[in-house]
């Protein structure tokens, strides 16, 4: 089982930065594919990034591509999202997930594949 916890998040100007951390505690994190994804209000849940178990593979979406870097620290059951240039539509609550043991051909960029989730952090970019 994975217990995770994000921070980060915050206020921040159009163009600015911010880094985002998934703290994870549980025994099969270093075997979890991780997924970052974003709410804003009033829509779904979508997309943002994900990273395999062993940080081999990463994938983004469309509008993140190029902003954003997601990494992993597996020894300190850790995951990160860079988010440079920000942008007013970047504005949500962003919810890392861990996805345990996962298949060769899983997608990770569809929600329902995770296992657990966490309680999200507020993104906020003013424009």
């Amino acid at each position: 089982q994975v217990h995770l916890v994000e921070s980060g998040g915050g206020l921040v100007q159009a163009g600015g930065s911010l880094r985002l951390s998934c703290a994870a505690s549980g025994s099969t994190f270093s075997n979890s594919n991780i997924g970052w994804f974003r709410q804003a209000l009033g829509k779904e849940r979508n997309f943002v990034a994900a990273v395999t178990w062993s940080g081999g593979r990463t994938v983004y979406a469309d509008s993140v591509k190029g902003r954003f870097t997601i990494s992993r620290d597996n020894a300190k059951n850790t995951a990160t999202l860079q988010m440079n240039s920000l942008k007013p539509e970047d504005t949500a609550v962003y919810y890392c997930a861990a996805l345990e043991f996962p298949g060769g051909s899983v997608d990770d960029t569809n929600s329902d594949v995770y296992d657990y989730w966490g309680q999200g952090t507020q993104v906020t970019v003013s424009s």
